[in-house]
């Protein structure tokens, strides 16, 4: 396996790096989107990626804008290189759109001609988010590259929240609403709002202007989860079992889905003992997200 390091630009002109794991000569890649604070230097990247590679499909991991909690994005503005904050605390989740559009054209440009979004956490969110983006903007170009979609550890980032808060979450939303009318979306949250440095501006766009974006609603049972029955390609979904970031069972929540999912060429479950992150279980997604691709691709 070679590893190529891929510089490409959005469209709204963000400048973004990442990794291009390649095996033997194919036209297929996995884009795989990272989850909060995190980056395209993982373990469970590595693994997944040479597990792909041996077998004929190469693997493209991308810091997007919201890599590592603070980091700094470049734009070019004008002839100038302008740096803004960004990474997990400053970004707006929607921006994804650009940041995944972008690494498919790359990818496109580069000579792959089926594309595989993989996504972790917050990365999921983003894929399934870009993906009816598509759909609602008639961007066929992209709808027909894409033929699978791989989530892992998709979060409802809002339930979530609630448990972890409790009676302190109204509180925290009328706190970052005061500071929004303050001129201070840029600032800061308390440490006790959530689980990591956050800004002001971010809390508000998972917590209250999340309309877009949330639809992991594993709690409402009469949501039907329009969002993802829009993915038409075949669909896998994993969740671990241990510090699992769900308030289900992983076993209750993959047997809802896959009710509610009508993708004729669905794969959701679990596995056994994985965390969040899947740690010492990488190689078990690997050999099943290559099983499914096997079937599917």
């Amino acid at each position: 396996m070679n590893i190529e390091k891929i510089y490409f630009e959005t469209q709204d002109n963000a400048r973004l790096v990442g990794l291009l794991h390649k095996g033997s000569k194919t036209d297929k890649v996995i884009i795989s989107v990272h989850g909060m604070t995190s980056d395209c230097l993982k373990r469970r990247d590595d693994i997944i990626a040479r597990t792909m590679t041996e077998n004929n499909i190469d693997f493209f991991s991308f810091n997007n804008r919201g890599h590592d909690v603070i980091s700094y994005l470049t734009k070019e503005m004008q002839g100038i290189n302008a740096k803004q904050k960004a990474g997990t605390a400053y970004e707006d989740v929607q921006d994804s759109y650009f940041d995944i559009k972008a690494a498919i054209d790359q990818m496109l440009e580069l000579g792959y001609k089926e594309i595989i979004l993989q996504g972790h956490s917050l990365g999921c969110t983003k894929i399934v988010y870009t993906y009816n983006k598509f759909i609602t903007k008639s961007e066929e170009k992209y709808l027909d590259s894409i033929k699978a979609v791989i989530l892992l550890s998709l979060v409802d980032i809002p339930k979530a929240q609630k448990i972890n808060l409790g009676d302190n979450y109204d509180f925290m939303i009328e706190y970052a609403q005061k500071r929004e009318e303050d001129g201070r979306k840029y600032h800061l949250m308390p440490n006790e709002s959530f689980i990591h440095p956050i800004s002001v501006k971010s809390y508000l766009r998972y917590f209250r202007d999340n309309e877009e974006i949330n639809f992991a609603q594993y709690s409402n049972e009469e949501y039907e989860y329009p969002e993802l029955n829009n993915i038409k390609v075949p669909l896998f979904m994993r969740w671990g079992t241990v510090f699992e970031m769900i308030e289900q069972p992983a076993s209750e929540l993959a047997q809802i889905l896959n009710k509610k999912i009508t993708n004729s060429k669905k794969d959701i479950g679990y596995i056994e003992g994985a965390n969040h992150g899947y740690s010492q279980k990488e190689q078990i997604v690997a050999d099943e997200m290559l099983s499914f691709l096997n079937k599917n691709i």
